[in-house]
């Protein structure tokens, strides 16, 4: 994997460029497209705000994480002491699904098996957040949460498990409210040791088989 040049993605004067988010305007039209596509052609009193209301919702919160970086969050450490398991579990998140623009959310459950650096535990949770609020796959989501400790911390393994509920479940297709679905994603130790694998598992709250 390449890696940026030292100052690279910063302007002048060494401040951090600004990662592009999402368009306010452009969402703002496509909200009006979208009710006129529907049938709301002429917005009653109670919907005159609803396309302005969308277009905050989704560029300042639901989408916001497109203007994060997580291997930025990740990257203020500490040296590591000792090199003990570190789980952070019970993590909440909510996502887009990449296939019917549905939300998801759930819980993720994060470890990692320090090397020679340490992050603090709240930086995992912005991390997490960061790649949540983006249109998401469930196992992409998974698999960028360990990719992104593997690159910022270099760490003797790293994993990542996540249990979520989608609404293109529940409220369409096969309409199943409450089905949960678990994807896991490891890295390092944690692809080679089936031990340390039931560790994490069994740290995170996993039903034994």
């Amino acid at each position: 994997m390449s890696r940026h040049k030292a100052g690279a993605g910063k302007r002048p004067g060494g401040r951090a460029a600004r990662r592009p988010g999402p368009d306010r305007a452009r969402l703002l039209r496509a909200a009006r497209q979208f009710l006129a596509a529907i049938g709301e052609t002429g917005l009653r009193r109670d919907m005159r705000q609803t396309p302005a209301r969308v277009a905050d919702a989704w560029s300042g919160e639901i989408v916001s994480g497109y203007r994060s970086d997580p291997r930025r969050i990740l990257s203020r450490t500490i040296p590591a002491q000792d090199h003990d398991l570190v789980v952070v579990r019970d993590i909440p998140f909510t996502s887009v699904c990449v296939h019917h623009l549905l939300p998801f959310h759930g819980t993720a459950h994060v470890a990692y098996l320090p090397g020679k650096r340490l992050v603090g535990l709240s930086k995992i949770a912005r991390a997490v957040d960061a790649l949540s609020r983006r249109l998401q796959l469930q196992e992409r989501l998974t698999r960028q949460v360990v990719e992104a400790l593997a690159s910022s911390l270099r760490p003797i393994g790293a994993a990542c498990r996540v249990e979520a509920e989608h609404l293109c479940m529940s409220i369409r297709g096969a309409r199943k409210t409450g089905a949960r679905v678990v994807t896991s994603a490891y890295a390092g130790r944690f692809r080679t040791s089936p031990a340390l694998r039931t560790e994490f598992l069994r740290l995170s709250g996993a039903r034994p088989r």
